[in-house]
């Protein structure tokens, strides 16, 4: 029996599929089966009922293959299928992704049924986009710490180190800052788009007590050590200018307890959830004791959860006239980037992206899923992310783990296997438009992970004081120049967490969050990265062409790119020693657009060799 999801011969169209669409599936069973009949048997996931879809696959004349034609549900779905198998005897056996199964152990396969009559905004997905968390990026005035909420300290020196020990009390606090600004962000504009970037994505901007803000303490206000609205108004008519698009977080599962909603430190005037059961806030919250039992994200009691289900709450973040969402897309945000989006209701995301659609059909809307975000379950319910009516995408942790495997491990076929299956359960644009990274502020410093080789330190106070030595360097730089290149070449925005191109180190939080190190960079790195870049914008083959693997074996890995008649190869050696192979490839010469190097293939068989930890773009034709 043979049936592959990802073939043509068996599966037509290719992955996921829109609302109505007639899906051609052909089964080949083995010759010296006898089988009387074959079936595809299909369920949604989404269905008011668990009943399941039979539909006979009838044998074509002249060849062993039985072929149906499935029709799509006509509203958004999950549909999850099989086959079965009637032997002549009248055997029934059950057919899935692991083959031959009973019912209990079989794994079916995915049909992913999306509504693709809404337009997703291409800028996003063809570009190159640029992380900053705020206060480590760039100081242009030094503000004072006096008179703002919470109780921040303010480093002299921009180089000093990061606080990362637990107070007197064993807590970490977060509360020092350097003073990172939206002005500073301005002055280095020009920097940004020399790397390409044309998206910047700004982690939480709006006042905190936290030096991270996910304690978001005013929605309606930018923290006072990063600036005004004025300023941020003016950082997106520059970026603007300079062909780059700012997008927001959105961090609406929870605020900070010492928020003016909340107000536990009673550090606003007016009346906050924590005072009183009769605060305009106080159904935004659930106590279990008042004052001091209530849900809070993760049981973290610095940050209260919401209910998101409030009305007030929703017309003060969605849909009133002036409510959140709306008041930073007018003043010039191009989209938002969901915290947590496992953790908010998927009726409040679609109504996030219903109110993004009415003030600007262009701006885009990203969900953080850690996981594959097509079938993700989250708090024992099935998520809709990219079926139409909520994200546009989602942040890839999934191209980020795999590729690491690959790097790490030397197993190219896992990162093939990987991401083919995003590729198959994502609808296009969803693939397309996906954020791809290598780090972020929630993971390790990508440098440190490909390079650091011994056991990781135990302490905060090792983890704090750890760089690599000059041989883990060395070999982190040449993986970290492999996995560049990948993240360009790839369908997807490829998204440089600050610093990252200049070279910095890190393990996880806060040791990831150190300041940029102007003055200090790693020019040739940053050179790297900005022909990286450059070639992102230039060709359109890198922005939204079609993906065929050439290779995938052990440490080799080879891919092209076409859109247009034009092509674009990579290929990558992650071993410590050279390697040969060859691919297929088009006759003409082939440039690698990195290194200068001329390659001509011969009888239409490129012969490469790449010594170890290479990698090559090679232009062809």
């Amino acid at each position: 029996m043979y049936f592959n999801s990802r073939e043509s011969r068996c599966k037509s169209p290719y992955g996921a599929v829109t609302c109505g669409t007639q899906v051609t599936l052909s089964v080949y069973p083995d010759r010296g089966d006898a089988v009387e009949r074959i079936v595809l048997v299909a369920h949604g996931e989404f269905a008011d009922t668990w009943e399941e879809t039979e539909l006979e696959a009838l044998p074509l004349g002249g060849e062993y293959v039985y072929r149906c034609v499935y029709t799509a549900p006509g509203e958004p779905e999950l549909v999850w299928y099989h086959f079965k198998i009637v032997s002549a005897d009248g055997t029934e056996r059950r057919f899935g992704k692991n083959g031959f199964q009973p019912w209990e152990q079989l794994a079916t396969f995915q049909l992913t049924v999306y509504d693709g009559t809404g337009k997703t905004p291409e800028w996003f997905g063809r570009g190159v986009s640029y992380q900053i968390f705020p206060d480590r990026f760039r100081r242009a005035v030094r503000r004072d710490v006096s008179g703002l909420v919470g109780r921040r300290t303010l480093h002299e020196s921009w180089d000093e180190m990061i606080e990362y020990l637990p107070n007197a009390q064993g807590e970490i606090t977060c509360s020092d800052f350097f003073g990172g600004d939206l002005a500073g962000i301005t002055e280095k504009l020009e920097y940004l788009r020399s790397l390409g970037v044309t998206t910047l994505y700004l982690n939480p901007i709006f006042e905190a007590a936290s030096n991270h803000r996910y304690d978001t303490a005013d929605y309606r206000h930018i923290d006072p050590l990063l600036g005004t609205e004025e300023d941020f108004r003016v950082l997106c008519e520059t970026a603007k200018a300079h062909g780059i698009h700012v997008v927001l977080d959105g961090v609406f599962n929870h605020t900070g307890s010492n928020s003016v909603y909340f107000n536990a430190d009673a550090f606003y005037p007016t009346l906050g959830a924590a005072q009183s059961r009769h605060s305009p806030y106080a159904s935004w919250y659930h106590f279990s004791r008042f004052p001091d039992e209530y849900d809070a994200w993760w049981g973290f009691k610095t940050l209260p959860a919401i209910e998101e289900s409030d009305p007030d709450y929703i017309d003060f973040i969605i849909e009133g006239t002036d409510s959140v969402v709306r008041h930073w897309l007018r003043a010039g945000a191009s989209g938002w980037r969901l915290d947590v989006a496992d953790e908010l209701p998927g009726a409040f995301i679609e109504r996030i992206r219903r109110v993004m659609n009415e003030e600007n059909p262009d701006a885009y809307l990203i969900g953080e899923v850690w996981e594959d975000g097509s079938n993700k379950i989250a708090y024992s319910t099935r998520r809709k992310y990219l079926l139409g009516a909520q994200t546009h995408a989602l942040m890839n942790y999934p191209f980020r783990n795999a590729l690491l495997h690959y790097l790490l491990q030397q197993d190219a076929a896992s990162f093939r296997d990987a991401m083919e299956t995003l590729r198959e359960n994502y609808p296009p644009a969803a693939f397309y438009g996906a954020m791809n990274f290598l780090s972020t502020h929630d993971t390790p410093r990508i440098l440190t992970v490909l390079g650091y080789t011994g056991t990781w330190p135990q302490t905060r106070e090792e983890r704090a004081r750890m760089l690599l030595n000059a041989s883990e360097y060395h070999k982190g730089m040449r993986r970290l120049r492999l996995a560049a290149l990948v993240m360009f070449a790839f369908p997807g925005s490829p998204t440089v967490y600050y610093g990252d191109e200049a070279g910095m180190q890190g393990f996880e939080d806060p040791f990831n969050r150190a300041t940029y190190p102007w003055g200090r960079e790693d020019h040739e790195l940053i050179a790297y990265f900005t022909r990286l870049g450059a070639l992102r914008n230039a060709r359109a083959s890198l922005q939204g062409g079609s993906i065929e693997y050439l290779r995938a074996e052990g440490p080799l890995l080879a891919f092209r790119r076409t859109a247009g008649g034009v092509s674009d190869l990579v290929v990558c050696n992650a071993a410590d020693t050279t390697s040969t192979f060859a691919v297929p490839s088009a006759e003409g010469e082939a440039l690698d657009a990195l290194t200068g190097k001329r390659f001509r293939p011969a009888a239409g068989i490129l012969q490469i060799e790449l010594e170890p930890l290479e990698g090559l773009l090679l232009i062809e034709g």
